[in-house]
Order: C-alpha cells, then sequence, then structure tokens
C-alpha cells in the first residue's frame, strides 16, 4: 500500500499540466527545463522541486521527516507559480485535479503509520 500512494501520488505530481501560450506542458518538463534555464528567477524552486522528487526514491524512504521535506521541496515551486501568476489562469481541471489528489496521497503516504516499524513488544 507504502508504495502504491507513493506511486499514485508521484505519478500525479508529474501530470499537473500547465498551460501555455499554445499547449498545455506536463509539470515534470516544466521542472526539468527550467532547472536548466540558467538566470531564471524559478530555476531554484525548479531544482527544489526535482530534489523532493528524487529524495523520494532514496534508501531512507521510510523516514517520516525525510517524507516531510521532500513534499516541502516538491510543492515549493507549485506555491510559486501560484503567487506569481493571477488564479484565474489556474482554473481547469488538468491542473487542479492532480494538484488535490496528488497533495492528499502525499499527505496521507506520510501520516500513515510504517507497519515494518520494529516495536520494542513482542505480539503474544
Amino acid at each position: 500500500m507504502d508504495n502504491k500512494l507513493k506511486i499514485v501520488s508521484l505519478t500525479l505530481y508529474s501530470l499537473i499540466i500547465l498551460m501555455g501560450q499554445m499547449i498545455g506542458l506536463p509539470f515534470i518538463l516544466w521542472l526539468i527545463f527550467t532547472s536548466f534555464d540558467f538566470g531564471n528567477s524559478d530555476q531554484i524552486f525548479a531544482i527544489s522541486g526535482l530534489i523532493g522528487l528524487i529524495l523520494n526514491f532514496t534508501k531512507y524512504g521510510k523516514l517520516i521527516l525525510r517524507k516531510i521535506l521532500s513534499f516541502i521541496l516538491m510543492i515549493l515551486p507549485i506555491v510559486k507559480l501560484l503567487t506569481e501568476i493571477p488564479l484565474e489562469k489556474f482554473n481547469y481541471f488538468t491542473f487542479q485535479i492532480p494538484l488535490l489528489v496528488f497533495v492528499y496521497t502525499y499527505l496521507f503516504y506520510i501520516i500513515k503509520p510504517n507497519k515494518n516499524k520494529k516495536t520494542p513488544y513482542k505480539n503474544i
């Protein structure tokens, strides 16, 4: 269940669509292109989003603080876009639905107890 939540949330994070002048662009492509666009003010936020995405694939994936840090790093570029661009520009379902489902599933992934935790008490 833990891996399924992570896969769903990261897939939806990558598939958030940002509408451009002509076509929509998946968010993962925006992160990659913007992280290599030197001199862009959004570059640091794109890099933080990519670092947060990569943190999900490290061997310390079960730590709660790492999950929280990863979520914060991934949500930073979205918050930056929402504060920089008028909210009316984000009034379409291919942005809203994946974003909401990503936030809910990732928060559930963070607060869901880990079944593999070692407890000091034995089951009798």
